[in-house]
C-alpha cells in the first residue's frame, strides 16, 4: 500500500529536530488546494519548481561565464543544483527539513536575468523609477504570478516556507529587501542553510571553473589563499603523486567536505545556545544561526576578495559579460518604444503590470542566446 501523506508526516514527526519546520505546520498557500495523496507539502513544492520553465531555463543563463563559453563550465541550472546537493546534506546533518531545504535551494534564482549579476545590475539601473529589479523579488514573482501551469490560480502556489526562504535569501552577493508578508526577522532554519549552502557553492566552483579555463593557478592558490592552501596541503599529504585533474577535483571536494562540517558544528553549537525550541523561536530571533565559525569565514573572506580580483573583474570574464549587458540594455529601450515586439503572454500582462515592468520581466526570462538571438533580429547580427 502506497505511503500516505500522514505517515510523511508522522515521520517527520519522528526524526525532526523540535526547531525544525514541518510541514504538518506550514502556514499554507495563497491559493486553497486539496492536500497532496503521497507527498509531504514541500514535497510538492519541489516538484513544481523542478517542473517549472523558469526551472529549465536555468541551462542556458550565464553563473560566472558567458553561457556558451565552455561546456564544462557552470551554468545557473548546474549552480542550482550542487546548492541543493549541499542543501539537503547540511539540513540532514542538523536534522531540519531537508525537502524544504532543497525546494528553497532549487528555487532561489529562478528570478535571474541573463547574464549573471551583470544584467541583474543594468535592469536594477533601468528600472530605477519603477519599482527596481532584484532577482530574489523577481524568484518570488515567478512563483506567485509569472508561471503560468495551473488553471485555478497563477504561479505555483507554493507554501508560505518556501516562499519565505526565496524573499529572505541572503548571501554575500544578494541582500533582499523588506516584504510585508514576510516581516519575520530571521528566516526558517531550512532557508538559512539553502543560503549557505549557495555560498558554500560558489566558493568551490568558481574555483573549479577558474581552474579548468586557466584563468586561476594552482600555484598562486597556494601562494595566496589559505583555504586552498590547507587542503591542497593535505591532499598531497595522504595522497601524493595524482593526475592533474584528479588533484584539483579532490582538493576543491576537500574545501567543500571542511565547509560543510564547519557550518553542522558552528550552527549545532548556535541552536544549542539559544535554546530554540520551535521554527518561530528561531523566526524571532535578529541573527541568523545557521553561519561559519569567524575564522572559517575569514578565510572565505580572503578567497572571496581573491576570486573579485583574479576571476569576475577578469577581462576574460567581465568583457563578454559587459558587451552582452549591453544588448540587454539595448533590448530594453527597444521594447519600451516598440511594445509589440514583446511575446503574446508578456503583451497580455501589459494593462495590468505596465510597460517597464512588462518588458522588466520579458527581459528577465530570456536565457543568455535567447537575449542575443532577440537582439541580431531586431538589430542585425553587426551590432
Amino acid at each position: 500500500m502506497p505511503v500516505s501523506r500522514i505517515e510523511l508526516e508522522e515521520r517527520e514527526d519522528a526524526w525532526l529536530a523540535p526547531y525544525a519546520q514541518r510541514s504538518s505546520g506550514s502556514r499554507g498557500r495563497v491559493h486553497d488546494e486539496p492536500p497532496p495523496e503521497w507527498r509531504t507539502h514541500y514535497q510538492r513544492d519541489r516538484d513544481r519548481v523542478i517542473h517549472s520553465p523558469a526551472f529549465r531555463r536555468l541551462e542556458y543563463k550565464t553563473q560566472v561565464f558567458l553561457n556558451g563559453t565552455g561546456d564544462h563550465l557552470r551554468t545557473r541550472l548546474t549552480h542550482t543544483m550542487e546548492v541543493a546537493g549541499i542543501s539537503r546534506n547540511i539540513a540532514r546533518a542538523l536534522r531540519l527539513n531537508e525537502d524544504l531545504s532543497e525546494t528553497i535551494a532549487l528555487a532561489h534564482d529562478l528570478g535571474h536575468s541573463p547574464f549573471g549579476h551583470s544584467g541583474e545590475a543594468v535592469l536594477n539601473r533601468l528600472m530605477r523609477g519603477h519599482g527596481g529589479f532584484e532577482h530574489n523579488r523577481q524568484s518570488l514573482r515567478i512563483v506567485d504570478e509569472l508561471e503560468r501551469k495551473y488553471p485555478g490560480f497563477p504561479g505555483l502556489n507554493l507554501s508560505w516556507e518556501a516562499r519565505e526562504g526565496l524573499m529572505k535569501h541572503a548571501t554575500a552577493y544578494d541582500l533582499p529587501g523588506p516584504h510585508p508578508e514576510f516581516m519575520v526577522r530571521s528566516p526558517s532554519l531550512e532557508a538559512q542553510v539553502a543560503n549557505l549552502a549557495d555560498e558554500v557553492t560558489y566558493y568551490s566552483h568558481d574555483l573549479d571553473d577558474g581552474l579548468d579555463c586557466g584563468l586561476l593557478s594552482e600555484k598562486a592558490l597556494v601562494r595566496d589563499v589559505e583555504v586552498w592552501r590547507q587542503a591542497a596541503s593535505w591532499v598531497r599529504r595522504k595522497y601524493g603523486r595524482m593526475p592533474d585533474e584528479t588533484r584539483r577535483f579532490f582538493t576543491i571536494r576537500v574545501i567543500i567536505d571542511e565547509q560543510v562540517k564547519d557550518v553542522v558544528r558552528t550552527t549545532e553549537a548556535a541552536i544549542q545556545s539559544a535554546k530554540v525550541r520551535s521554527a518561530d523561536d528561531v523566526r524571532r530571533l535578529a541573527r541568523p544561526l545557521v553561519r561559519y565559525s569567524p575564522e572559517r569565514r575569514r578565510r572565505n573572506l580572503e578567497l572571496r576578495k581573491y576570486l573579485y580580483r583574479q576571476l569576475y573583474h577578469n577581462p576574460v570574464v567581465n568583457e563578454p559579460n559587459q558587451r552582452a549587458v549591453r544588448m540587454l540594455e539595448e533590448l530594453f529601450r527597444h521594447l519600451l518604444q516598440h511594445p509589440e515586439h514583446l511575446g503574446e503572454g508578456a503583451q497580455r500582462r501589459l494593462p495590468h503590470d505596465g510597460l517597464h515592468r512588462t518588458v522588466c520581466d520579458y527581459l528577465a526570462g530570456m536565457t543568455d542566446r535567447y537575449a542575443i538571438q532577440e537582439h541580431q533580429r531586431l538589430f542585425g547580427a553587426g551590432r
